[in-house]
């Protein structure tokens, strides 16, 4: 048996019990163990997790855990330089792309809405999602723990909010976005880049008073969604500057016009 000493820092202490979180612990292991999964007999998904060190040493998921050893887990930086600790995974995501598991809908809207690069379907598998994100290098995003513990999935995220809006708004605190935001720059229904288009090429598949009163068009070159700046434009624009607002609850709606 190995006894050793634990302790969880910031964030991290999110998924433990009350009476371990912030403090250092005493946790005995009856077989052999790498630190991945000790960290995770806790509740915490590796991908949560950039630091470890074991005796003041930073090591990789692979170690192999042994009595005595005091142990520290770090969650992810995103203004320090810890290059020279980063030890978990072959370099950070400092521009991150996502991929948003089935249950989180509404928040891969707001995230394209404001011009990040989400991917998302309402059919996707956890399967499909690990492998996509494994494959492209996408940033999970999920409030499924289970989800976050595959091996595969190396870069991650547990969304601690339940309502969207804020949802959006922890996602664009926790990795620092707001500089990268270009709202109104991508399709809200499937994540393409929106391009100007020529009012003539799609007048058949306008309204009559869209057709009347409007004539600057954007369309999604991949699912062919048209977008204008109608009647509900203000409306996307106060939602826009109430996702920017980092303190702000208030819950409002996507008033962008578009094609059916």
């Amino acid at each position: 048996m190995a006894r050793i000493q634990l302790r969880f820092y910031e964030e991290l202490n999110d998924f433990l019990p009350v009476a371990l979180r912030k403090v250092e612990f005493t946790h005995d292991i009856t077989r052999k163990a790498s630190v991945k999964d000790v960290i995770e007999s806790f509740g915490v998904p590796h991908p949560e997790v950039e630091i470890i060190l074991v005796n003041g040493k930073s090591v990789d998921f692979s170690y192999i855990v042994q009595n005595g050893d005091r142990i520290s887990v770090y969650p992810m930086f995103e203004s320090l330089d810890i290059s020279s600790l980063l030890q978990l995974r072959p370099r950070p995501l400092r521009l991150p792309h996502f991929i948003v598991d089935a249950n989180l809908g509404a928040l891969a809207r707001y995230l394209r809405l404001l011009g990040i690069d989400c991917l998302y379907q309402n059919n996707y598998s956890d399967n499909e999602v690990a492998t996509i994100s494994d494959e492209q290098q996408r940033t999970v995003l999920t409030r499924d723990r289970t989800l976050l513990q595959r091996k595969i999935i190396t870069h991650g995220y547990f969304v601690r909010a339940d309502k969207p809006l804020i949802q959006t708004k922890e996602v664009l605190k926790r990795f620092d976005l707001y500089r990268s935001l270009a709202p109104f720059t991508r399709c809200t229904r499937c994540n393409g880049i929106l391009k100007p288009v020529e009012k003539e090429s799609i007048m058949e598949r306008l309204e009559p008073l869209t057709k009347k009163y409007y004539d600057d068009f954007l369309i999604c070159p991949d699912c062919q969604q048209i977008y204008w700046e109608g009647s509900h434009q203000q409306r996307a624009k106060i939602l826009v500057n109430e996702l920017m607002k980092p303190q702000s609850n208030n819950s409002t709606r996507d008033g962008l016009n578009k094609s059916d």
